[in-house]
C-alpha cells in the first residue's frame, strides 16, 4: 500500500475532509438512534419510512440550488453548510409528534443535501486541478466518522442518554471544526456556468446518477434499519444494535481507503462492477442471519462492497466535464443519487410492514444487481463523449 499517496491526498483534501466527517457524524448518530426515535414518535415501520421519504424533498431541493450557494459564498460555502447541518439536527430529537418530526427532518435533509453537493463539487475540482483521485479518501472519512458516531451513540444509549443529548454533543463538536472547512484563497474553486452555457443534463449524468442512486439507496437503507433489525429481529441490546451501522461505516471507510489505492492500478468501472456483487452478497447474508454475529459479517461484506461505488461514479462523471461545468454536473448527479439515499429507508419500511425486515434486505440485494447494466451505459456514453 502506498501510504504516501494517502498522505498526499489528505493534504490536498485538508478542508473537504472535515466537511465529509461532519456529514458522517450526524448520519451515523441518526442511524444508531433509529430504534429510539421511532419509539419516541410512535411510528410504525411504514410511517417512519414515510418520514424519511419526506426528508428527500428538502435534500433534493437544496441540492438543486447548491451550485448557486457555492458560488455565492465561495471558499466559506462548506463551512456555512456544515454549521447549518449542526444546528438543524438538534430539533428532530426534541419532538414526540410524527408530523413535526417529519417537517424537522425535511430541514435537516436540506442542510445535509446542501453540504453534500458543495463538498463533492469541491473535491471534483481539486481532482481536476491536480490530476489525481480524491473521492475515495473523502468518502472514507465520511464512513469512518459515521462508524465512530454510531458506536459512540450506542454507548450513550446504554448510559441512558437521550437522543437530544447525543445530537447536542455532536453539534458542539462539528461547530468547533467549522473554521477548518474554510478553504484558502489559493484553493481551486468551482466556476459554475448556467445550464444553457453547457450541455444540460446529459446521459453521463443520468447513468452516473443512477449508479449513485443505487449505491446510496443500498448504503442508507442498510445503515438506517440495521440497528432495529439486530435489536428487534435478532434480540440484540442497544449497544449490539449500534454495532450494525458502526460495522457498516467502518468497513465502508476501510473499503474507500483501499479504493483510493486501487484506482492507481485498476479502472474505476471494473472496481464498481465487482464491488456491487460483493455488496449484494453481504446484504443477502445479513437478510438470512440467525444471530447478530452473522448479521455483522453480512453488513461488513456489504460495507466493503458498496463503499467504492458512489465515490468512483462521482469521479467518473467529474472527469468527463471541464472545470467550469463540474459543480453543475456533480450537483445533478447528486440530486438523482440522493433520491436513493432517502428512498432506501422508506422502501425498507414499507416492505417490512408487509413482509418483514429480512425481505427488505433481500430487495436491496436485488436492486444492487442493476449496477452492471447502468455501468455499461455509463461507460458507453463516456467513451462516446
Amino acid at each position: 500500500m502506498k501510504i504516501m499517496s494517502i498522505i498526499t491526498a489528505a493534504r490536498l483534501s485538508r478542508s473537504t475532509l472535515f466537511a465529509f466527517a461532519a456529514e458522517g457524524v450526524f448520519w451515523g448518530a441518526f442511524a444508531a438512534l433509529v430504534p429510539e426515535l421511532k419509539a419516541q414518535i410512535g411510528a410504525s415501520d411504514g410511517e417512519f419510512g414515510t418520514a424519511m421519504l419526506f426528508t428527500a424533498v428538502g435534500a433534493v431541493s437544496a441540492m438543486w440550488l447548491a451550485p448557486k450557494f457555492d458560488a455565492l459564498l465561495g471558499r466559506r460555502a462548506m463551512a456555512a453548510a456544515a454549521a447549518l447541518l449542526a444546528i438543524s439536527f438538534l430539533f428532530p430529537a426534541l419532538t414526540s409528534s410524527f408530523w413535526l418530526f417529519t417537517v424537522l427532518m425535511v430541514v435537516a435533509g436540506a442542510t445535509a443535501g446542501l453540504l453534500d453537493v458543495v463538498m463533492n463539487a469541491r473535491v471534483s475540482v481539486i481532482e481536476g486541478a491536480h490530476n489525481t483521485s480524491l473521492m475515495n479518501l473523502n468518502h472514507a472519512i465520511f464512513s469512518l466518522a459515521y462508524a465512530g458516531a454510531a458506536l459512540a451513540t450506542g454507548i450513550a444509549r446504554e448510559a441512558q442518554m437521550t437522543p437530544w443529548m447525543v445530537f447536542i454533543g455532536f453539534s458542539v463538536l462539528v461547530l468547533s471544526i467549522v473554521p477548518l472547512m474554510i478553504q484558502t484563497k489559493t484553493a481551486p474553486s468551482p466556476e459554475p456556468k448556467s445550464q444553457s452555457a453547457g450541455h444540460g443534463v446529459n446521459h453521463v449524468m443520468i447513468w452516473g446518477g443512477l449508479i449513485v442512486l443505487i449505491a446510496f439507496m443500498s448504503e442508507n437503507a442498510t445503515e438506517g434499519w440495521s440497528a432495529l433489525f439486530i435489536e428487534r429481529d435478532l434480540g440484540g441490546r442497544a449497544a449490539q444494535g449500534a454495532l450494525g451501522p458502526a460495522i457498516l461505516g467502518l468497513t465502508m471507510g476501510i473499503g474507500r481507503l483501499a479504493g483510493q489505492l486501487i484506482t492507481e492500478r485498476l479502472k474505476e468501472i471494473s472496481v464498481i462492477k465487482y464491488a456491487s456483487a460483493l455488496a449484494a452478497l453481504g446484504t443477502l447474508i445479513a437478510a438470512f442471519a440467525p444471530t447478530p454475529l452473522v448479521a455483522y459479517l453480512g453488513f461488513g461484506l456489504a460495507g466493503f462492497g458498496v463503499s467504492v461505488i458512489a465515490p468512483m461514479a462521482f469521479s467518473i462523471v467529474g472527469q468527463h466535464f471541464e472545470k467550469s461545468m463540474r459543480a453543475f454536473a456533480i450537483s445533478r448527479v447528486a440530486v438523482l443519487g440522493y433520491f436513493g439515499f432517502f428512498i432506501g429507508p422508506p422502501l425498507m419500511g414499507w416492505i417490512s410492514e408487509v413482509a418483514g425486515l429480512r425481505a427488505s434486505f433481500v430487495s436491496i440485494a436485488v436492486v444492487l444487481g442493476f449496477v452492471p447494466l447502468c455501468l455499461f451505459y455509463l461507460n458507453r456514453n463516456t467513451r462516446n463523449g
